[in-house]
This record gives structure tokens, C-alpha cells and sequence, in this order.
């Protein structure tokens, strides 16, 4: 067996979303919305499998959806994009992801990742032979500094990879980080492979700045989008790819051999999905934010300390306060004893830098949320 895979333990989602099950806890750790998604969305889904083309579709994605793709960007992100040389469909944002990693990183290549980071990264840098240079980012802001990419940056550095917002802190990268980046990114001729499967779920009046729309970084970037974060259909697994020719050829030679296509009634909703007017992605944000508010003023009154969240499904607490140094531990007696489940953020770093900070999923029904509250109010009493 490929120790790589053969050695990696069981992720910490599935660990704490099985304790969930078997005690009946409430999950508030896997990051997934308990709304079934736009019915009109799923509609056209179900429309399209039974009166449309059920065989295979181009590889590429089918045109409808490719134009679609570039149509949305260009109106929300003043992206110019040709359909059909800078646009690519994939079964979702992690098979985007590697196929980004695979067609890009060579064996000895060097490759800088931000931690705390999505756990498929690291596995898929080192499969493809890369050479992991870890940036740590600490809370509460987890910003970019110029000494630490100094740090990371060499002449090896073939590829960075970029998540924003940023999964888990729930953070959005402030316009001179990734200023600062991109301009390490020319200076040592890296590419950026910047997944933004979040863009749309913003909060307070933020919009996404995508990394392939700063001065210098159109030629040198790889932007991933996700269709399942869009319309909270996260089992969809319909992914964006975003790249100049002379990169999207590659890219798409090496999605060619993971999983050739994607289904085409999720396609065709998707491509309708993309065209909803302004209404729907305000409401969408505006739904999230409401309940992110009702969730932080909930664990605001209980004592914790919250770290803020500008984006995703996610809001995270400091438990230092608590008087708590492990993360893991503290986590695993929430789901247990008090039948609350969340994510200790110490399993996005790889290094083990941060043990002090859990991650709750908001995206759940005020009952869930108020139910969870309650739980966690005990849990505190019992702490006291």
C-alpha cells in the first residue's frame, strides 16, 4: 500500500461527525447546511436528467455551463474569461484542486501552504512530490507577513497554494495581503493556485478580490470555485476552474485521467443556477449572516471569546480563557459528555502550532443553533 494514504489517520470530520451519531449529538462540526438548496436549482437538476443528454459530456464541461462560469465572474468579479481556452468544469473543488497540483507540481518542486489549511492539501502536495514550506498563521487575524514569506519563498517555489476565505478561521485576507503575495509570487515566478470555493458566502459588505485579477497575476494564477458552496448543495461536487491557455492546457490533461467528466443535469442547473439574478446571492448572504449573528451572540453571552468570522459557514472560539490547552481533548468531551460536535482547528495545522481554537458550523436551522447553545451553556456550568 502507498503509505502516503496507508498512514494517514482517519479525519477528524469523520471522527467527530461518527461520535455524533453514535451519542445523538447535535453536529455542529462538519461544515454542510441542513437547508436542501434553491428548488428552482434542483428542478432544473431533476429536469435535465430525465428530459436532456445523459451520456458523456465534453470534457471540458458543456458550453452552457463554461459561459455561464465566465458570464457570473465578469459580473461579480470584473473578470474577463474565454469560455472556451480559460474555463474548465470538474466533479468538484477538490478534484479541481488536484488536478491543479498534480499538472503543476514537480517532484522536488517546493510548494508554500498557509496553515491552518483544507486537510486534502498537504496529501496532494506530497503525491505529487512536492516539498511542503509552511506559512503558521495565528489567530485572531491570521494575516500574512512579509518575514514569513520571506521565509517560505526560494527559488524551488514552483506553485503557492491560497485558500480564501479562508476555511477554517472563517477570515477573508485583507487587499494588502494579498498584495503582498502576489508580488512574492511574481518575484520568484511561482503560481498561485487560489482556492476561493467561499466567494460568495462574504459577510458585512465584503466582496472577493480573486488573486488572478491582481496586476501581474492573470498568467500565474489558478482560480477554483465550487457550485456546492454557491447554492448549499455541497454534495453536487460540481467545480470551477479558472486559468490562462497556456496553463488550462495542462490542467486539463491531468483532469482527464481523475474523473474525465462531471454529470450533465448538474451541469445544466448549475448553468442555470450561475445566471440567478443579484437577489438570490444577497439573500444567500444574508440568510448566513443571520444565523453566524444568532450563533455569535448566543456564545458571546455564554462567556466565550469569539473570534469573528467575515466568511464560510464557520465560527471559531478561543478556549485559552476556558483555561484549555488542547483543542482535541476539549472536543471530544463537548461531543461526549455535553452532545455538542465541533472541530479542533489544531487538525488543520500541520505543524501543531495552534491547540487553542474550535470551529462551530453555523449553517443550521435556529433550532439546531439554539439547541446547541443550550448545550453548551451546561457544558460551561459543569467547567464552573
Amino acid at each position: 500500500m502507498n503509505p502516503l494514504f496507508a498512514n494517514l489517520p482517519t479525519t477528524v470530520f469523520e471522527v467527530m461527525s461518527s461520535l455524533a451519531r453514535e451519542t445523538g449529538a447535535i453536529n455542529l462540526g462538519q461544515g454542510f447546511p441542513d437547508d436542501p438548496g434553491p428548488e428552482d436549482v434542483r428542478q432544473k437538476a431533476a429536469d435535465a436528467v430525465l428530459n436532456g443528454y445523459n451520456q458523456y459530456p465534453s470534457m471540458m464541461g458543456i458550453p452552457e455551463l463554461r459561459s455561464a462560469i465566465a458570464a457570473h465572474y465578469r459580473h461579480w468579479q470584473g473578470v474577463d474569461l474565454d469560455p472556451a481556452t480559460e474555463v474548465m468544469v470538474t466533479s468538484g473543488a477538490t478534484e479541481a484542486l488536484a488536478g491543479a497540483i498534480l499538472g503543476i507540481v514537480e517532484p522536488g518542486d517546493e510548494v508554500v501552504l498557509f496553515e491552518p489549511m483544507y486537510d486534502a492539501y498537504l496529501p496532494l502536495v506530497r503525491l505529487a512530490g512536492g516539498v511542503p514550506k509552511f506559512v503558521t498563521l495565528q489567530p485572531p487575524h491570521f494575516r500574512l507577513t512579509e518575514e514569513a514569506l520571506a521565509k517560505a519563498f526560494s527559488p524551488k517555489t514552483k506553485a503557492v497554494l491560497l485558500n480564501n476565505p479562508l476555511n477554517p478561521t472563517a477570515t477573508v485576507f485583507a487587499p494588502e495581503d494579498l498584495t503582498l503575495l502576489a508580488d512574492f509570487c511574481r518575484r520568484f515566478d511561482a503560481i498561485c493556485i487560489s482556492d476561493e470555493v467561499w466567494e460568495h458566502v462574504v459577510f458585512d459588505g465584503r466582496r472577493h478580490q480573486p488573486v488572478l485579477a491582481l496586476p501581474g497575476m492573470r498568467e500565474r494564477s489558478v482560480k477554483i470555485g465550487s457550485a456546492g458552496k454557491i447554492f448549499s448543495l455541497t454534495g453536487w461536487k460540481v467545480g470551477f476552474v479558472c486559468a490562462a491557455p497556456h496553463i488550462m492546457k495542462v490542467l486539463a490533461k491531468s483532469h482527464q485521467f481523475l474523473t474525465f467528466t462531471t454529470p450533465p443535469n448538474l451541469q445544466v442547473a448549475v448553468a442555470y443556477g450561475l445566471a440567478k439574478d443579484d437577489a438570490y446571492f444577497d439573500g444567500m448572504r444574508r440568510d448566513f449572516a443571520r444565523s453566524r449573528d444568532r450563533f455569535t451572540a448566543g456564545l458571546n453571552t455564554l462567556g466565550f471569546d469569539v473570534i469573528p468570522s467575515q466568511g464560510t459557514y464557520f465560527v471559531n472560539i478561543d478556549i485559552a480563557p476556558l483555561g484549555e490547552t488542547d483543542d482535541v481533548a476539549f472536543c471530544r468531551r463537548l461531543v461526549t459528555e455535553h452532545g455538542v460536535a465541533a472541530i479542533p482547528v489544531s487538525a488543520f495545522y500541520a505543524q501543531g502550532a495552534v491547540k487553542n481554537v474550535v470551529r462551530f458550523c453555523f449553517a443550521k436551522k435556529d433550532a439546531t443553533l439554539d439547541a446547541g447553545l443550550e448545550r453548551l451553556a451546561k457544558a460551561l456550568r459543569r467547567a464552573a
